[in-house]
């Protein structure tokens, strides 16, 4: 199908609602496990915050390890930079041993094209793999299972040239008949993953090497559309197995395979002895026998753990409990670069946030770099983008809006509510993160003569209102799923992307054409200049406040070697090896 003159037809009705409840399952799956802030003073926090301030393409490719890789962060205190856990890439490692990762919360289910738990996609990127294959900075697509592909002229056709040598764990060859199957069960579920193949229209196998996609429309975001997790190649026809049986004990092609699951309390995975890759000596990966995630909830218990030696790596730990392991002879602090964006949302259906100079106001009165003092406890960047530098076409230079309060008050005379106005910030009970920005905003917008009032929502009844638009400002976040901005931009910008532009009702034209021309644009350095406009349009328009960016923090013993995390959040214990 030729794209039309206002842009292709994308299904608007499912697609919303299947992005709508994608999103919402997402930011409450992380709402309640991936904060990464312990207990916080609030009027400690108020103090520290507001005190100052002013075609034809080919590609071929391949190997053991991925490129580009993104060396952890050192941003907060305690935090340190082991060169056990830089790089995703296979070296050498000793075979043999198990790693216990403990983690505040268990995993959901294994249906990879329902499931949004990041809490299940996390271990079974190490069961499943696909065609492509974020790299590991998050900025650009690599092969993978697929060692190469071509595109056609007109843009539409992607002829993917397979792996030799792929097998799954059953010792079976992986075929272009099992890709087949897996990209058409991945895109027709209902209120799943299936947005993200929104713009396939067939799938072919000519032959058992040779996968032949086709899309409705030039649609440029595809090869990471293919990297998304719910695209894991599975066996066709689910090996002879019902679908329900199949996700009941799982496998693929990736380097472990299920063992046991106790839910609620830990799961096992174990080595995939027919796995295909091997490291840069030719050893055979993996080097570990199994991997285990073990649910303790209580962040000092994990932590205690750690420096026991019972668990290896601690997920997601504290900000608060960091500086503790300052120092420590056998366990590493680790940032890695997240995806994770906070951001004020504003409804426009109010009409003193309609006022394009009352949203800047807002903006400009919050002040970023004091939040990420006391909330983050330093481990942070304040940002000036909708988007994030940790995917591809991020501009740095994108004007955003700084603290600022002269600006503030300037923005705010300018509008149509020079003398300020009531409204309600709905926040997330329990949530001390959002009842803190919450706080830390009211003070600020005082100044400006704005009353905001706080009311705490039950966090499925306010993601609920915030969908409905039913709402005056709130909190949210967004963590990126794919290499490509594509899949936050549909959802903040474009009306068929199913969120009412981040359930703010924002509406702008402008924005929108360069959206669609960034979908059917493949050239990078044009895709770059208009992500860089539209990043500069949505700054001006001042539709989301973004907060700041934040790392993911683990902790990690020091006999744990080649341990990664990607931008998405994504870790592959193929590659993990310990040295005792």
């Amino acid at each position: 199908m030729a794209p039309s003159v206002n842009g292709p037809d994308l299904g608007a009705n499912s697609r919303e609602e299947a992005m709508a409840r994608h999103e919402l399952s997402r930011r409450a799956m992380l709402r309640f496990g991936l904060a990464g802030v312990g207990t916080l003073g609030l009027s400690g926090l108020l103090a520290a915050c507001g005190s100052s301030g002013a075609g034809g393409a080919s590609t071929t490719g391949g190997g053991a390890g991925t490129s580009g890789a993104s060396a952890a962060t050192e941003t907060g205190s305690g935090a340190t930079n082991s060169a056990a856990v830089t790089s995703p890439s296979a070296t050498t490692g000793k075979p043999g041993g198990s790693i216990n990762l403990v983690r505040a919360l268990d995993a959901v289910d294994f249906d990879k094209t329902m499931v949004f738990s990041n809490a299940s996609i996390w271990v079974y990127v190490n069961i499943w793999e696909t065609l492509t294959i974020g790299s590991a900075d998050g900025t650009k697509v690599e092969p993978w299972l697929a060692e190469s592909w071509e595109q056609s002229d007109d843009k539409l056709t992607w002829t993917f040239h397979l792996k030799d040598g792929v097998t799954f764990s059953d010792g079976s060859p992986m075929t272009a008949a099992d890709v087949k199957f897996t990209l058409d069960e991945a895109s027709k579920t209902s209120g799943g993953w299936e947005f993200i193949n929104a713009a396939i229209d067939t799938v072919t196998a000519p032959d058992d090497k040779t996968v032949v996609v086709k899309t409705k429309y030039p649609w440029a975001p595809l090869l990471a559309d293919l990297a998304c997790p719910s695209n894991g190649i599975i066996p066709n026809k689910y090996q002879g197995k019902t679908k329900e049986d199949f996700y009941k004990t799982p496998f693929g092609t990736g380097p472990f395979v299920w063992d046991t699951w106790d839910k609620g309390k830990s799961l096992t995975l174990k080595k995939n002895p027919k796995y295909w890759r091997k490291d840069d000596s030719g050893q055979q990966l993996p080097y570990l026998d199994s991997v285990t995630w073990t649910v303790v909830p209580d962040d000092n218990t994990r932590g205690l753990q750690m420096k026991g030696g019972q668990a290896q790596i601690d997920e997601n730990p504290p900000y608060s409990s960091l500086d503790q392991f300052k120092g420590d002879p056998s366990v590493d602090v680790v940032l890695f670069p997240s995806t994770r964006t906070d951001y004020i949302m504003m409804n426009e259906k109010r009409e003193y946030f309609a006022d394009v100079n009352v949203r800047r106001a807002v903006s400009y009165a919050i002040d970023r770099e004091g939040l990420i003092k006391t909330l983050l406890y330093g481990n942070g960047t304040p940002a000036n983008s909708v988007l994030m530098p940790t995917v591809p076409f991020y501009d740095k230079n994108t004007p955003g809006q700084t603290y600022d309060m002269a600006k503030a008050k300037e923005a705010l005379a300018a509008s149509k509510f020079p003398n300020g106005f009531t409204c309600t910030y709905s926040a997330s009970s329990g949530d001390a993160t959002d009842a803190a920005v919450a706080q830390v905003l009211q003070a600020s917008l005082k100044e400006l003569g704005i009353t905001m009032n706080i009311t705490n929502v039950d966090p499925s009844a306010l993601h609920d209102a915030q969908n409905k638009l039913d709402y005056d400002i709130s909190h949210s976040y967004w963590t990126m799923d794919i290499a490509d901005p594509d899949e936050l931009v549909q959802f903040a910008v474009l009306p068929e992307g199913g969120g009412h532009s981040f359930e703010t009702n924002y509406s702008s034209p402008e924005a929108q054409d360069l959206a669609k021309q960034a979908e059917r644009e493949f050239d990078p350095a044009k895709r770059q200049e208009i992500y860089s406009k539209l990043q500069a349009v949505m700054a001006n328009d001042a539709f989301l406040a973004p907060l700041y960016y934040q790392p993911l923090p683990y902790l990690v013993s020091k006999k744990v070697q080649g341990f990664f995390v990607k931008p998405t959040g994504l870790y592959d214990f193929g590659v993990v090896s310990l040295t005792a």
